[in-house]
């Protein structure tokens, strides 16, 4: 498959509309490529309810039960190693996914079984972080040798042809994309941030600004959506305990918190942040959540999230969202203990507290309702009505952790990223 030009071979060249510019919708009875199961190993069990296996051991006789209960509606399974991100298509009924394979592939979520669109080669390490352009026009992908590719929609998303390629750092640890214009940014494990536009006057990636004001790996940012063009914003947190709030045309700092000056003297590793409106929750590796007013720069309340937990470990915030919902003023909170904590975002007490029995690897309200979706490294995706804590829909079949997912249909459809290297299309249409 060349590296400029990734196509599916088998959409018949009679059948494009060669007319059809890049903004129109894919047209996908021509994706004409199913997913065929190649390993019968990997195929998740599609009609058993339940079913123990057990296996004995040669030295402690211990018996292992494996639970093989699976609910999907349909499945992916073209990845060779862990799936370790799971981003959807703005406009097209279509998802990425990234794996520990030095892959992605591009493949439909409204067939079954789903048919693949393109696949995205040529990546050095694993594929971790990446997304789509708000106008669904570039997808963007990136590994942890610090290589990044962006890719350009052609013939209403049938097609994915090379733009451009970054090779700045070391390793990337995460990718963000602008919300409403042509701009991305990354962090990488030295602590620098790089922020680039996709230029399609110049059909090039221009580099906006490189900051280097963290010591440590900068673990996450976002951008800060402005009514005025003439601003850029960004903000970003790192394993040192800062938070940079950039002024991406210029390059320099509109704040920087400090662990000593102004976390009194807590040294956080910060690992998770989630922006809402002019506020920014903060997640760390030790338990600690702090709300910063992002007008004013000023520390809104810094509080422990856990107390008296065995292993320490079990304290990192993996997970944050706030609830959109006017009316409902909640902040999730996920952590590697499994525990679940609803803060109430007036007040900052805790009203609910849920819980599972392994790691929250993610987090995410369905758009302005109280409905919280949330994955879990015990292999199950969930959705809790927040108000009430209950459980309203399980979605059972990996036998290793979810690492990622993404929300399809107004929530009707979930799209996992399975550890074991599948993913899951979840059908929930109550």
């Amino acid at each position: 498959m060349s590296q400029e030009n990734i196509d599916n071979n088998n959409i018949p060249q009679d059948e494009i509309d060669n007319n059809h510019d890049e903004e129109g919708f894919i047209n996908l009875e021509e994706v004409q490529e199913e997913i065929i199961d190649d390993d019968i190993n990997r195929q998740p069990p599609n009609d058993d309810d339940e079913e123990d296996i057990d296996m004995d051991h040669d030295h402690d006789h211990e018996t292992l039960e494996i639970d093989m209960s699976n609910n999907s509606w349909t499945y992916f399974d073209q990845h060779k190693d862990s799936i370790f991100t799971v981003f959807k298509h703005p406009k097209f009924p279509m998802v990425f996914t990234g794996g520990g394979d030095n892959t992605g592939y591009l493949w439909t979520t409204h067939t079954q079984p789903p048919k693949l669109v393109a696949e995205i080669e040529n990546h050095k390490e694993s594929v971790i972080s990446g997304g789509f352009t708000h106008d669904g026009k570039y997808l963007v992908s990136a590994d942890m040798n610090g290589f990044l590719q962006v890719f350009k929609s052609q013939k209403g998303g049938e097609k994915w042809v090379k733009f451009s390629e970054l090779d700045e750092v070391e390793e990337i640890t995460f990718v963000t994309i602008h919300p409403t214009q042509l701009y991305f940014a990354f962090g990488s494990s030295d602590g620098s941030i790089w922020v680039y536009q996709i230029d399609e006057t110049t059909k090039s990636l221009v580099q906006i600004m490189s900051g280097f004001s963290h010591t440590l790996e900068c673990n996450a940012g976002e951008f800060i959506i402005s009514k005025d063009e003439n601003e850029l914003t960004l903000i970003t947190i790192s394993e040192d305990g800062t938070v940079v709030n950039w002024n991406c045309f210029t390059g320099q700092a509109n704040y920087k918190l400090q662990p000593h000056d102004d976390f009194k003297g807590i040294e956080t590793p910060w690992v998770t942040l989630k922006q809402y409106e002019n506020l920014i929750a903060i997640g760390g590796r030790d338990g600690q959540l702090s709300i910063i007013n992002n007008d004013s720069g000023k520390i809104v309340v810094s509080l422990k999230t856990l107390e008296n937990v065995d292993d320490l470990a079990e304290l990192s915030i993996e997970a944050l969202d706030w609830c959109k919902n006017k009316n409902i003023n909640l902040l999730a909170v996920g952590l590697v203990s499994g525990d679940i904590l609803l803060f109430d975002t007036l007040q900052w007490r805790l009203r609910k507290n849920l819980k599972v029995d392994d790691a929250i690897t993610k987090l995410e309200f369905l758009n302005d309702t109280p409905i919280l979706i949330g994955s879990s490294m015990n292999g199950k995706i969930y959705k809790w009505d927040s108000r009430t804590g209950e459980e309203i829909f399980t979605g059972v079949g990996h036998n290793m952790g979810v690492l990622d997912f993404a929300i399809l249909e107004n929530g009707k459809k979930l799209v996992t990223a399975g550890d074991e290297g599948v993913s899951l299309l979840f059908l929930d249409e109550k």
